[in-house]
């Protein structure tokens, strides 16, 4: 498999009118070039951009909203000085909805109509999800406006921000002001203002129903009406907003239980080339893939780095993968008895109260080493759990496809396909803390010295300071779940090889236990100053159809075609009325294969009538040894035996 893969580039979005007036083809601050409209390519990544003076208003809105990054674009910078004219800043957004390609990902309602039931329903779940943390920001405007919500593949991806107003006059500008980092060798900043996109009026459920009904009118016939009646019920006076999420997750979870699902998982950790101990630990591993049943695999993977050296890390590493197993079996029992179905809010308590059950375990034997400051012994934690509740209904009864990941630290949880590689997880780290605090941009954040250390741990603390993270995703595309260390994520490599490295596996010619060594080797290689640690789950839920008998050597022509004979006619001198005229006519025939062909159909039909005649010929000789009697029975039954006609007897003649 090849691992040499072209650069990233890296495409931003440009907001407001002034960028969108700027010519494509354009280079801006000799640094950005216009690709596409509001679409600007970074001719030097390796520089950090411009930030304003203050980070206020709007910016604080994206920084705040940082850990829904999965689905909320990032402030990168701001440019000023485009040119004589075109002086007033601008923002620019990373991680928009652009693909690698510079081209935008479409919009909700061009891809709506295309979408299987699951994926809709999946997506107005997404969006209301993010209408409470945007509506405390006063920029749940963006969820609905059309244009805004974009969508790569199941993913909800906003382009930019749209705050709430009440009328047209209102309008939010940033100061054209702005610092430079010394390693920015552009011209200095300039003044000017940037008006902000703005909303006409205040965002509420029933707009947003509104705009969902809308969309009802070409949803899938399946769930139309389903969703046309919550789309009703948002916009009544006083909706509620929990009704309405418990009403949507069922439908979700009905739709989501018709799809197959196939799990399975392999794991991997290794001490790497600098180190001699290793303080990862992740489940399952090898030796974990027991013949025996277990009802942990292949629903629970788990990745956790240790701190505080080899007295501690590796043992707190340990500690809170075996914790995490008892506590995650109990769950998985308690399931089984219950045939109610846990909701999302519910699961995601559960999850979070075990996390702290492993912190306390972990400070409870830090407390009895008397283990204080940096010699207390703590771990990362990263779960994934595919929750295997089972939704019953009138005429079937299937997987739910919910997974939960659940983490502290920063190993990470990333979902693979060949066209996208996603991290699903947010590090707690002080870089992070930085943006989220509204503190500095994440760029600007990694330049200190500590970005990379930790903000929480698994141990280090009480419990009570404990904030783990815990988010739902529905298994509703073939993917590949990866659970891994820090020593493998380090320098985003993983979005360089993602591509060939789900194409060979999904095309069957790399196996998980050959892709998670692959991962380990590239991560010693590209990193190698750390433990790397790999869990990797093949999720399926494309229907698999059984191959009888591969006959794609023969390809038979589907089209008639239409082939002249020659025909040569005795001369006769009365012709028969009307022959001439039939026989000068072509004659359309249907077309028939080669007598190649022809000889591998005759060929293969004999090889299936074999098959056939075998198997039933296997059958009778097993019911002839295993029940003698009744094939006897049966045999009888079909092919009742015929009386034997005895010979009259011919009386004995007399002796002489």
């Amino acid at each position: 498999m090849s691992t040499d893969q072209p650069p990233i580039h890296h495409y931003l979005w440009a907001m407001g009118a002034t960028a969108a007036s700027i010519p494509v083809g354009d280079v801006v601050a000799q640094r950005y070039q216009v690709v596409a409209p509001q679409i600007w390519l970074d001719l030097h990544p390796e520089e950090l951009p411009q930030v304003p003076d203050r980070l206020s208003g709007i910016f604080l809105s994206y920084l705040r909203l940082y850990p829904h990054r999965l689905h909320v674009p990032e402030v990168y910078g701001v440019c000023s000085g485009t040119d004589s004219e075109v002086n007033t800043p601008i923002i620019l957004l990373d991680n928009a909805p652009i693909d690698n390609k510079g081209e935008l990902y479409p919009a909700i309602t061009t891809a709506w109509s295309n979408a299987s039931p699951v994926r809709q329903i999946y997506w107005l779940w997404q969006i209301l999800e993010l209408w409470q943390p945007l509506a405390e920001l006063g920029v749940a405007a963006t969820l609905v406006d059309p244009e805004q919500v974009r969508v790569e593949g199941w993913r909800v991806r906003l382009r930019e921000l749209v705050r709430n107003g009440t009328s047209d006059s209102e309008s939010t500008s940033i100061p054209g002001s702005m610092s430079r980092h010394k390693k920015d060798s552009s011209t200095g900043a300039s003044r000017g203002t940037t008006t902000l996109p703005h909303s006409r009026t205040q965002a509420s459920l029933q707009q947003l129903g509104k705009c969902w009904e809308s969309w009802c009118k070409t949803a899938s016939v399946t769930v139309a009406a389903q969703l046309r009646d919550i789309a009703q019920q948002m916009q009544t006076p006083n909706p509620s907003f929990e009704a309405i999420a418990a009403q949507l997750n069922q439908l979700l979870l009905t739709q989501s239980s018709q799809l197959p699902l196939r799990l399975e998982v392999a794991g991997l950790t290794d001490t790497g080339p600098l180190h001699d101990h290793n303080e990862d630990s992740c489940y399952p591993l090898r030796s974990d893939l027991t013949p025996e049943p277990d009802p942990l695999i292949p629903h629970l993977s788990i990745v956790c780095d240790g701190i505080g050296g080899h007295e501690g890390g590796e043992v707190a590493s340990h500690m809170a993968t075996q914790s995490v197993k008892i506590q995650v079996r109990a769950l998985l029992a308690e399931l089984l008895e219950d045939p109610e179905l846990m909701s999302p809010s519910l699961v995601a308590q559960q999850l979070a109260a075990i996390m702290r059950v492993v912190n306390n375990l972990i400070a409870s034997c830090n407390d009895q080493q008397e283990r204080e400051s940096r010699r207390r012994m703590g771990t990362t934690v990263t779960l994934a759990l595919q929750l295997p509740q089972t939704v019953i209904q009138s005429d079937s009864e299937g997987n739910s496809h919910e997974l939960y990941i659940a983490n502290v630290g920063d190993s990470r949880a990333y979902w693979i396909t060949p066209d996208y590689c996603q991290q699903l997880t947010v590090d707690d780290d002080v870089a992070t803390r930085e943006v989220r605090m509204g503190r500095s941009l994440y760029r600007h954040a990694l330049q200190r010295p500590d970005s990379g250390a930790l903000t929480q741990a698994i141990g280090t603390k009480d419990a009570e300071s404990l904030y783990p993270h815990v988010r739902r995703f529905i298994l509703e595309e073939d993917g590949l779940l990866l659970l891994c260390s820090d020593g493998v994520s380090d320098n985003n490599w993983l979005e360089s090889v993602y591509a060939d490295f789900a194409n060979d596996v999904f095309s069957g010619k790399l196996s998980l236990e050959a892709a998670v060594q692959f991962l380990v080797d590239q991560a010693n290689q590209r990193n190698g100053y750390d433990n790397a640690s790999v869990v990797l789950t093949y999720c399926g839920v494309s229907p698999q159809y059984p191959v009888v008998l591969n006959l794609d050597g023969l390809q038979l022509e589907k089209n008639a075609q239409t082939i002249e004979l020659e025909t040569e006619m005795p001369a006769t001198e009365e012709p028969v009325a009307g022959e001439d005229e039939e026989m000068s006519e072509p004659i359309e025939v249907e077309a028939t294969s080669s007598s190649q062909d022809w000889f591998k159909i005759i060929l293969g039909v004999f090889g299936i009538l074999v098959i056939i005649l075998s198997a039933g010929a296997a059958v009778f000789i097993a019911q002839w040894l295993l029940n003698p009697q009744a094939f006897q029975q049966m045999r009888d039954r079909f092919s009742p035996p015929q009386p034997i006609e005895q010979p009259e007897s011919v009386p004995d003649s007399p002796s002489p």
